[in-house]
C-alpha cells in the first residue's frame, strides 16, 4: 500500500471534455443552466423518488448558478460534475460526474440522472463506461463506486451492465420522500480486480 504524498489536486491537468461513441461528456460551462433546468423539469416525475433536487425544482437562474458553481468545483477538483450531450444533435441528455472524491486514495463515486426523453437508449450505460475509462486513464482511479437506492432497479441495472460489483446494501441510510427508511446499494470497480 502506497502512502506517498499526493500532489494538490488543483495542480492536476486532464481534459475537461471527452467523447464516447455517441456522447460528448464535459465539465459544466457558463450558460448551461437553462438547458439543464429544462431537462430537470421534463424528467421531474421519474427523478423525484431518487433525487432531492427533483422534489423542489430550481428556477432556470438557480440552475445557472449551480452550473457555474459546478464549473468552479471542477476547476479546483473538489467535485467533478459532467454534462452529457448527444454528439449528433448537441442536445443535453444527462448529468453525471465524479463525486465524494478522495484524492489520496483516488476514490470516486459516479452519479447520474437521465433526461426522460432519452431513456431506453443505453445512454447512461455508455456514459458510465466512458467516465470509468476517463477516471482510470486520466485520474489514476483505484476505486470507483456507484450508489443507489435499493428500490431503484434501473440505476442498479446500469451499474451491473457497466461491470460494477455489488459489494453490499447499507440499511437505513436516509429517509425517502415519504419519510420511510431507504437502503443504499453500493457497487464498485477496484483496480487490480475489475480493471
Amino acid at each position: 500500500m502506497s502512502m506517498e504524498q499526493q500532489p494538490n489536486p488543483i495542480l492536476l491537468s486532464f481534459p475537461d471534455q471527452f467523447q464516447t461513441e455517441r456522447l460528448t461528456i464535459r465539465a459544466p460551462q457558463w450558460g448551461d443552466g437553462a438547458t439543464v433546468n429544462e431537462a430537470m423539469r421534463e424528467s421531474a416525475n421519474e427523478l423525484r423518488p431518487w433525487l432531492p433536487f427533483a422534489r423542489n425544482l430550481p428556477t432556470a437562474e438557480e440552475s445557472e448558478i449551480r452550473s457555474r458553481q459546478a464549473r468552479l468545483k471542477f476547476l479546483d477538483r473538489s467535485d467533478m460534475m459532467l454534462y452529457i450531450f448527444d454528439t449528433t444533435s448537441g442536445e443535453f441528455v444527462a448529468s453525471s460526474g465524479l463525486h465524494r472524491i478522495d484524492w489520496d486514495t483516488r476514490r470516486f463515486e459516479i452519479g447520474y440522472w437521465l433526461r426522460t426523453s432519452w431513456t431506453g437508449k443505453g445512454i447512461i450505460t455508455e456514459a458510465v463506461h466512458g467516465i470509468t475509462d476517463f477516471a482510470i486513464q486520466h485520474l489514476e482511479a483505484n476505486r470507483l463506486e456507484i450508489r443507489c437506492d435499493s428500490r431503484n432497479t434501473r440505476s442498479a441495472k446500469v451499474a451491473e451492465r457497466a461491470g460494477f460489483t455489488l459489494e453490499g446494501i447499507l440499511r437505513n441510510v436516509e429517509y425517502d420522500e415519504e419519510g420511510k427508511w431507504a437502503h443504499e446499494m453500493v457497487f464498485a470497480k477496484v483496480r487490480g480486480i475489475e480493471f
